[in-house]
């Protein structure tokens, strides 16, 4: 399937590792022209030295902190023509409510969600110029089941829902669609990162700590695993693409059914 990608300029966010850098690849291997971004400059040069021999579209670097304003304007300076926007930048941290601080709230905020607001505002007027865009916010199930152990991180994932459907409406009659991504437990570098150290305090190999893991703590997943990074990049390679023109306004899940909902 052609996804018409070639020709189309993407900027991923947090491209250099994880969900991020899947999407990058696969958007690339599609054609598209990819700015691959991640705060330090070497880990930029990495990747791309890496996916270069292997992608059709161009690869070009961005090495900054996509969270503040400045290096958010020095971007949109350098590259004001992006067809599409994946919002991808994020983190998470396990921490129990009462030590979740101020700071960190703020923090979780500005990365997670001020970050692809203030990208979204710098890009829109070009795509609305040409009448064409795709805006992608990677939100995750935790924006619908907030997690326990992660409050603030499941509040910013609701809040980008929120602002791609609000966003959404406001582009509504046009050739501009934006939507949310909602993957499930990822089989990401930082996920593995944790499991790993969980494991290794448990006593436990990967495959056994999964396996419990979505006994006890994800039992509503039908798939009984974490998903791959790949399987999220392809659904966003496809709402990304001229192929998902009608559909916008979404919160399209790659959960692994991890929501209890057919809804």
């Amino acid at each position: 399937m052609d996804l018409n990608l070639k020709g189309k300029k993407a900027l991923v966010t947090g491209s250099t590792a994880g969900i991020g850098y899947a999407i990058a690849k696969a958007m690339a291997t599609e054609g598209a022209d990819v700015i691959i971004n991640g705060r330090k400059q070497s880990s930029v040069d990495a990747v791309c030295k890496q996916l270069t021999p292997l992608v059709e579209g161009q690869l070009i670097g961005f090495a900054g902190d996509l969270s503040k304003a400045d290096e958010a304007d020095n971007l949109h300076q350098q590259h004001p023509d992006v067809d599409i926007l994946i919002n991808n930048l994020g983190i998470f941290e396990p921490v129990s409510f009462e030590k979740i601080s101020d700071d960190d709230w703020r923090r979780f905020f500005e990365i997670n969600v001020l970050s692809g607001a203030r990208l979204s505002r710098l890009y829109l007027p070009a795509m609305k110029q040409k009448n064409w865009g795709r805006i992608i916010f990677m939100s995750s199930e935790s924006g619908i089941q907030i997690p326990a152990e992660m409050i603030h991180y499941g509040m910013t994932k609701s809040a980008q829902i929120a602002i791609a459907r609000g966003l959404a409406e406001d582009v509504a009659g046009s050739n501009i669609t934006v939507n949310s991504v909602l993957p499930g437990p990822t089989k990401s570098r930082g996920v593995v990162d944790f499991v790993e150290d969980m494991a290794e305090q448990q006593g436990q190999s990967f495959d056994q700590f999964e396996q419990d893991f979505f006994e006890k703590v994800r039992p509503t997943s039908l798939i009984k695993r974490f998903a791959t990074t790949d399987e999220v990049a392809a659904m966003v390679c496809y709402l990304a693409s001229q192929l998902a023109s009608a559909t916008t306004g979404a919160a399209v899940r790659v959960d692994g059914g991890v929501v209890k909902s057919a809804f």
